[in-house]
């Protein structure tokens, strides 16, 4: 029998959190692990308490045809990789693996080559997180060394595709 790869176990879990997503753009889903055991799940949703686009019917940078990357300060949601690094302490992220998925929420396929936000790459940088995977497919994916994006600053510069 051949087992499924530690990374896309956790790439899978992560596409199951994406499921919960309440963005009309885009499903992420994000997990932080460390030492094979999940410190927390993150997905991308309307602050606790605050109406979601999903509930609203409406996203309002597609009703200004705002392009992906530009004015995420209109956006609603908060984005996965922020909400599983604000549901866990630091201590338990100093070395940990971010693992990330991105769903099309209109057509339920996964979205190849994403990559966070720069506002999501400065949290994951000061988290600690050490690594981040990101799936591309069901079985490839790409991997961060966070590092990276401390030695190309300009990275911070990138964006994503909300």
């Amino acid at each position: 029998m051949e087992r499924v790869s530690k990374d896309n176990y956790y790439l899978d879990i992560a596409q199951t959190v994406a499921s919960r997503s309440t963005c009309l753009r885009k499903s992420y889903g994000a997990i932080i692990v460390k030492n094979d055991t999940i410190v927390s799940t993150g997905y991308n949703g309307a602050p606790r308490g605050r109406r979601n686009c999903s509930d609203l019917g409406v996203c309002i940078r597609d009703k200004l045809n705002i392009p992906r990357g530009e004015r995420y300060e209109l956006c609603r949601s908060v984005h996965s990789e922020a909400n599983a690094i604000i549901a866990a302490s630091r201590e338990r992220m100093l070395g940990a693996t971010l693992y990330m998925v991105c769903v099309d929420s209109k057509t339920k396929e996964l979205v190849p080559n994403t990559n966070s936000c720069a506002m999501c790459k400065k949290l994951i940088i000061n988290s600690g997180i050490e690594r981040v995977v990101i799936r591309n497919t069901p079985e490839s994916y790409k991997v961060i060394n966070v590092r990276e994006w401390l030695e190309d600053d300009d990275s911070l510069d990138g964006r994503r595709g909300y």
